[in-house]
């Protein structure tokens, strides 16, 4: 069967088909992984780094064909995605540059003439498991780990924005060896079918909780170590600024960045209530100042959603806002376009309360709620008092509010004066909801994940 792309911005434009993988191919290609990633595990780990290098350089060559790839599929403008590659980049050539790092640790024995410790070795084969809103970023941040670890990695492409995968795959031809990094293309149902096939040591999947609840079962059903980012609603707690128009652009640009399509983007911000109307009045100006169409076109501040039924989900709870109460400051309606885009203007939702659905659950759409605060525990109360914690951000200058933001905020990710985007050497981590096991990009749990511990006792002799 063949897949069809079409442009979210334009949709009676097919800009790309792509072959479906059958879910009965599923255990010859864990089987030959396995005897690939053997023979990979013995290549010296420098090695390993270098030959993954110049596949990064390749793609790297790859630049404007992958932004273009990833703008026509699910829509984000192209400096967005150009954006998205660059950084995609760098997070790999850390990863590989923190591969080299020592691994293991000396212990103390308990036995004379003993030498205790820790080594470290490759996990065997992964299976990574992609969504459609980085289709590079998300890619490269499960596979290049995995490979200068010493792993192989089945890569499943989002069925919705499978491009720079393919090209990833393409550019991998003549540079990684056969078998070690292997794609499939398909929707929920290879999904579920990989990750119930028996031979996988671990399984990294970035998506939604109610999936990441099946395949966290399916890995525990064959033992398989599980690495899960699911999703957010977070918050920015705005408690003062001297400069309030700078917290705003930063708040701005956290929320409507990817159309709001990220699990980081700022979904809720709660606001002091002295400066309350003066946030409110500016985020409104803001929103109504974005200019929402193609991301293929000059002067695009915002592209389209990534497809019909995504765009009525987040309609739907922009209109269940709306019928509990809420009111829609700001957009809340489509942007009238003549292409049938799936778009939606930057949304601005006041006068609701912390118990609503829009205050409480993930939208992933450009859709933010504003809600003023009496004092800062009253602001980490409503903060906390959902089922994410994945990251959340505090702007304020006095030195108290910001320790008990830190000690108190539930987030795996905590910004004081800056917007809710990660760097590119450092750990992404979440916690209650939002994550399971151990977190992904830069982090050491990171090699925890793609490699197994061994306790080694060694003596000289008997």
């Amino acid at each position: 069967m063949t897949i069809e792309i079409r442009n979210p911005a334009k949709p009676s434009d097919i800009v790309a088909t792509y072959s479906e993988t059958d879910p009965a191919a599923l255990p010859g290609l864990i089987a030959a992984a396995r005897s690939a990633q053997q023979a990979w595990a013995r290549v010296p780990q420098p090695e390993r780094g270098a030959i993954i290098g110049r596949w990064l350089d390749a793609l790297a060559a790859r630049t404007d064909e992958i932004a273009r790839a990833i703008t026509l599929e699910m829509g984000k403008t192209l400096a967005e995605a150009k954006g998205e590659t660059g950084k995609s980049l760098s997070e790999a050539r850390y990863a590989v540059a923190r591969a080299a790092n020592p691994m293991g640790e000396v212990l103390p024995s308990q036995r004379p003439g003993t030498l205790a410790y820790t080594i470290r070795r490759p996990r065997g084969v992964i299976a990574g498991i992609c969504p459609w809103n980085f289709p590079i970023g998300t890619p490269l941040r499960k596979a290049v780990p995995a490979l200068v670890y010493g792993n192989a990695m089945i890569l499943k492409a989002s069925e919705l924005a499978p491009g720079a995968v393919a090209i990833m795959a393409d550019a991998a031809r003549g540079i990684l060896p056969d078998g070690i990094f292997q794609t499939v293309l398909g929707g929920g149902g290879l999904g579920a079918a990989l990750t119930d096939t028996p031979g996988l040591d671990g399984i990294s999947f970035t998506g939604s909780v109610a999936t990441g609840r099946k395949v966290a079962e399916a890995a525990a059903r064959n033992l398989a170590e599980i690495s899960l980012e699911l999703g957010g609603k977070n918050p920015a707690i705005l408690n003062d600024a001297t400069d309030l128009d700078a917290a705003l652009n930063q708040i701005y640009a956290s929320a409507f960045a990817v159309s709001g399509q990220r699990c980081t983007a700022v979904s809720r911000v709660l606001v002091a209530q002295d400066i309350a109307q003066r946030a409110i009045d500016g985020l409104i100006t803001r929103a109504e100042a974005a200019r929402v169409g193609d991301g293929l076109e000059d002067g695009i501040t915002m592209g389209p959603l990534v497809s019909a039924d995504h765009l009525q989900t987040v309609s739907g709870f922009v209109e269940r806002a709306r019928a509990a109460g809420a009111v829609i400051r700001a957009g809340g309606d489509m942007p009238t376009h003549n292409t049938g885009g799936y778009f939606h203007a930057p949304t601005i939702v006041t006068d609701f309360t912390p118990d609503m659905e829009i205050a409480r659950e993930e939208v992933f759409g450009p859709v933010l709620a504003v809600i003023p605060y009496q004092s800062t525990e009253h602001a980490l109360e409503i903060a906390n008092a959902v089922s994410f914690g994945l990251t959340s951000c505090l702007y304020s200058e006095r030195e108290p509010v910001i320790d008990t933001f830190l000690s108190e905020s539930q987030s795996g990710m905590l910004h004081v004066n800056g917007g809710t985007f990660p760097e590119d050497h450092v750990p992404f981590v979440g916690v209650k909801a939002s994550a399971l096991g151990v977190g992904g990009s830069n982090g050491a749990s990171t090699q925890h994940f793609f490699t197994s511990e061994h306790m080694v006792y060694r003596k000289a002799r008997v």
